[in-house]
């Protein structure tokens, strides 16, 4: 079920007691390592990082009234997860935070295309993911984002 909270402190107290805590964490890491420029969102049914109109007018081509994503975190029903499309849109990214990865966590990483999948809140490397995070300036990401559309 999709959230209809407003607001990012709605969204994390509606999710069960044991994920609070981990969330609030993954929260603040992302948003002391986000390059300046992205701007924090609900989108989709969960907290998001985006470029905002004023800085990419275009918007999503999706839907070009939302802001072009980049990042977000969503408590899912089975797990919490962490969607990074510059993983999706960089090999090279993808294969640093793979590769990182294995040395943050005992833990297999679960993931899909752009979807870092957490099935306990202990199990989430926060230094990474905030290494993460920093790892794409928004004039980064609109760069990769317009080289993909034109394919």
């Amino acid at each position: 079920m999709q959230s209809t909270a407003t607001t990012p402190e709605a969204y994390i107290a509606e999710m069960p007691e044991d994920r609070q805590a981990a969330f609030k964490k993954l929260r603040a890491v992302i948003k002391k390592n986000l390059p300046k420029g992205f701007k924090e969102t609900i989108a989709y049914g969960h907290i998001g990082y985006c470029v905002p109109h004023s800085k990419y007018p275009a918007g999503y081509h999706c839907d070009p009234k939302q802001p072009l994503p980049f990042m977000s975190i969503a408590s899912q029903k089975n797990f919490i997860a962490v969607y990074h499309m510059g993983v999706y849109a960089n090999p090279v990214l993808l294969k640093w935070f793979a590769t990182e990865h294995a040395k943050a966590s005992p833990k297999k990483l679960d993931m899909g295309k752009s979807c870092m999948r957490y099935k306990k809140p202990d199990d989430i490397p926060f230094e990474l993911i905030g290494k993460l995070a920093a790892k794409i300036t928004p004039d980064e990401w609109i760069a990769y984002y317009e080289k993909a559309l034109k394919r």
